[in-house]
C-alpha cells in the first residue's frame, strides 16, 4: 500500500511540474494541460513498473547473498 501512495504523490508532483514547464515554454494553458495529462500519466505507470522490477530484483539479490 505504501508503494501505491508513493507513486500517487510522485504523480501529483509530476503533473504540476509538467504543466508548469509546458505552460512556461509555450505560454498556453491548453498545451500545458495537455502535456500535464499525457506525459506524467505514462511516466507514472512506467515508474510503478520500474519500482516493482527493482523491488523484485533486490529481494532475489538479498536471498542469494544470504544463502551463499
Amino acid at each position: 500500500m505504501k508503494q501505491v501512495q508513493k507513486t500517487a504523490s510522485f504523480a501529483v508532483l509530476h503533473f504540476i511540474t509538467a504543466f508548469t514547464v509546458a505552460w512556461a515554454m509555450t505560454g498556453s494553458m491548453l498545451i500545458g494541460g495537455a502535456v500535464a495529462l499525457v506525459e506524467p500519466a505514462i511516466n507514472t505507470v512506467v515508474y510503478f513498473a520500474h519500482e516493482k522490477f527493482w523491488q523484485r530484483n533486490s529481494g532475489e539479490a538479498m536471498t542469494s547473498a544470504l544463502s551463499a
